[in-house]
C-alpha cells in the first residue's frame, strides 16, 4: 500500500508532518541567508531601507508561519484532508508572493501597491490574490484545528485564541488598500502602509515602521504572530507550574490563557485605532496612553481573578470536607 500524503489520526505524529509547509520553511530559511548576503553586497535603498531588508522580514515571517502550522496540523484535526489541502494551498500562495517580492527587489522597485507599469500592476494583482488565498486557506485550517476535541482545555484555548487573532491580524492588511488617508498619493501607488504620509519616511531600524505617522504594519504584524505568542504564553505557564502550585490546575491555565487572548485582542484593536488615526507608535497621545493603561489594569485584574478562582474552589472543597 502506498503512503497517503494526508495526515492519518491513527498513525504516529511523524507520519503527519506537512511536507509542503516544511519545504516552504526550508526555502525561506535559505532566502533569509541569501537576503542577508544581499544587504551586505547590494547597497541600494528602497523606501528608506536597504532593499533586501524586505525579503529578510517576509522570509522570516513566512518561515515562522510554516513551522507553526506544521506543528498545529500534526495535532488533533477534525477534517485532516481539508486541513492538509488548506496548508498546501497556503504554502503555494505564500511561495508565489515571495517569488514576486524577490523579483521586484532584483528589479529595484517595490512589490506592494505598485501600479507604475502594466507589469508591476500584474505582479501586485497576483500578490493581492495570493494574500486572499492565504487568508481563506488559513481560515479553513484554523476551523479544522479548533473543531477537534482536546483533552487539555488550556491548550485548546491557546490554539483558538492564537488562530483567531492571527486571522484578524492578517485581515488588518486589507486596510492598507483603502483610499489615501491624510496624504494624497500618485496613481501609480495602489495602497500604503503609512497613514497620514507616503511610505518611505523616517522609521524604526530594520522594521521600517513609521516614527512620524500611523503605520498599519504594526497591528498587522502583532496580529499575525499571536499564533506564536499566545501558545508561548501557555508554555511559560506550564513551565512555571513546577514552581507555582496554583498553575498546576488546567482550569487556572485555561482562564489565564483566556485573559491573555482577550488582552491581546484589546491591544490589537488599540494598535489599529492608533495607526488609523495617523499616529506614530513612538508618539502616542493621551487618549492612546489612557486606553493602553486601561487595558493593562483590566488585564491585571482579570489575571488576579483567574488565580483567585483556583483558591476559591480549593477553599470550597475544604469547607465541604470539614462539614462532613
Amino acid at each position: 500500500m502506498t503512503d497517503s500524503p494526508f495526515p492519518d489520526p491513527g498513525r504516529p505524529r511523524g507520519w503527519r508532518r506537512h511536507r509542503p509547509l516544511l519545504w516552504l520553511a526550508a526555502a525561506m530559511a535559505g532566502l533569509v541567508i541569501v537576503s542577508l548576503i544581499g544587504t551586505v553586497v547590494d547597497h541600494r535603498m528602497l523606501t528608506g531601507l536597504p532593499i533586501w531588508d524586505k525579503s529578510v522580514k517576509f522570509a522570516l515571517s513566512v518561515a515562522i508561519y510554516a513551522v507553526t502550522w506544521v506543528w498545529l496540523l500534526a495535532g488533533p484535526i477534525r477534517r485532516p484532508r481539508s486541513a492538509w489541502w488548506a496548508g498546501t494551498i497556503a504554502a503555494g500562495a505564500l511561495a508565489v508572493e515571495m517569488v514576486i517580492i524577490v523579483t521586484q527587489i532584483v528589479r529595484g522597485t517595490t512589490s506592494h501597491f505598485n501600479n507604475t507599469t502594466p507589469f508591476d500592476r500584474i505582479l501586485f494583482d497576483i500578490m493581492g490574490f495570493s494574500i486572499v488565498v492565504v487568508w481563506v486557506a488559513t481560515l479553513v485550517a484554523s476551523l479544522a484545528v479548533v473543531a477537534a476535541p482536546a483533552a487539555d482545555p488550556a491548550r485548546a484555548a491557546a490554539v483558538r485564541w492564537g488562530t483567531a487573532l492571527s486571522l484578524t491580524g492578517m485581515a488588518v492588511g486589507f486596510l492598507m488598500f483603502l483610499p489615501a488617508r491624510g496624504a494624497p498619493r500618485p496613481r501609480s501607488i495602489g495602497g500604503a502602509h503609512t497613514v497620514g504620509a507616503p511610505d518611505g519616511g523616517p522609521g524604526l531600524p530594520f522594521l521600517g515602521w513609521s516614527t512620524a505617522h500611523g503605520d498599519l504594519r504594526i497591528p498587522h504584524f502583532a496580529g499575525i504572530h499571536a499564533l506564536q505568542l499566545v501558545p508561548l504564553t501557555l508554555a511559560a505557564l506550564e513551565l512555571a507550574a513546577a514552581q507555582v502550585p496554583t498553575l498546576r490546575s488546567v482550569a487556572v491555565r485555561a482562564r489565564l490563557v483566556t485573559v491573555a487572548g482577550t488582552s491581546y485582542a484589546a491591544v490589537l484593536a488599540l494598535l489599529t485605532w492608533q495607526a488609523m488615526r495617523g499616529q506614530s507608535i513612538v508618539r502616542p497621545d493621551r487618549w492612546t496612553l489612557v486606553a493602553g493603561l486601561l487595558v493593562a489594569v483590566v488585564a491585571a485584574a482579570a489575571a488576579v481573578l483567574a488565580l483567585r478562582g483556583r483558591r476559591s474552589t480549593a477553599g470550597t472543597a475544604v469547607a465541604l470536607e470539614v462539614s462532613r
